[in-house]
C-alpha cells in the first residue's frame, strides 16, 4: 500500500514503492554501529578510518540492514513479516551523503512479496538486494499515523 493511501491493495509485480530519503549523518553512522554492538574505529573514529585508507566514517551493514528493513515495514505495515534479506554493499554511505532507497515488487506468491530493493548514494549504488515479506491476512497497513511520507 502507498502510504497516506487508505485503500488497501495487492501488491503486484511491477509496483514500485516510494523513495526514502535518508541524511548520512555521523550520528547516525555512529547510533546505528553501536546499535548492533560493532565497535569496529572505522565507524565511529575518522582518524582511524583515514588511517585504514577510508576518507571518514562509514555506515556498517547491520545499520543498512536495518534500514532496508524499516522501508518494507513503513511500506507493507507494521503486521508484515520479514522473512528474508539478502542484501550486498556497494559504494559506502559517508556523512554528509543522502541515501535513497527504492524498491520494486517482483514476485507475489502464497502470502508472500519479493522485493527487489536498492539504496544509492552520491558514490553510486550502496545497496544492492531482496526482501522477502510475509503479508499480513487483510492487506498492508501502511504508515502510522503523524510519521510524514519519504522522510527518516
Amino acid at each position: 500500500m502507498i502510504p497516506g493511501n487508505t485503500t488497501p491493495t495487492t501488491p503486484a509485480p511491477g509496483d514500485t514503492l516510494p523513495a526514502l530519503t535518508i541524511p548520512l549523518t555521523r550520528t547516525l553512522i555512529v547510533a546505528g554501529a553501536l546499535a548492533s554492538r560493532d565497535y569496529q574505529d572505522v565507524h565511529h573514529d575518522p582518524e582511524a578510518a583515514r588511517a585504514k585508507g577510508s576518507p571518514e566514517i562509514f555506515m556498517n551493514i547491520l545499520t543498512t540492514n536495518g534500514l532496508v528493513g524499516r522501508y518494507i515495514t513503513d511500506h507493507f505495515g507494521p503486521r508484515c513479516t520479514l522473512r528474508k534479506v539478502a542484501i550486498r554493499l556497494g559504494a559506502p554511505n559517508y556523512p554528509g551523503d543522502t541515501m535513497v532507497l527504492r524498491g520494486t515488487v517482483t514476485e507475489v506468491t502464497d502470502g508472500m512479496a519479493v522485493v527487489r530493493v536498492v539504496g544509492t548514494n552520491g558514490l553510486g549504488h550502496h545497496v544492492t538486494g531482496t526482501v522477502t515479506v510475509g503479508l499480513p491476512d487483510g492487506l498492508p497497513d501502511g504508515l502510522p499515523d503523524g510519521l510524514p511520507e519519504g522522510t527518516v
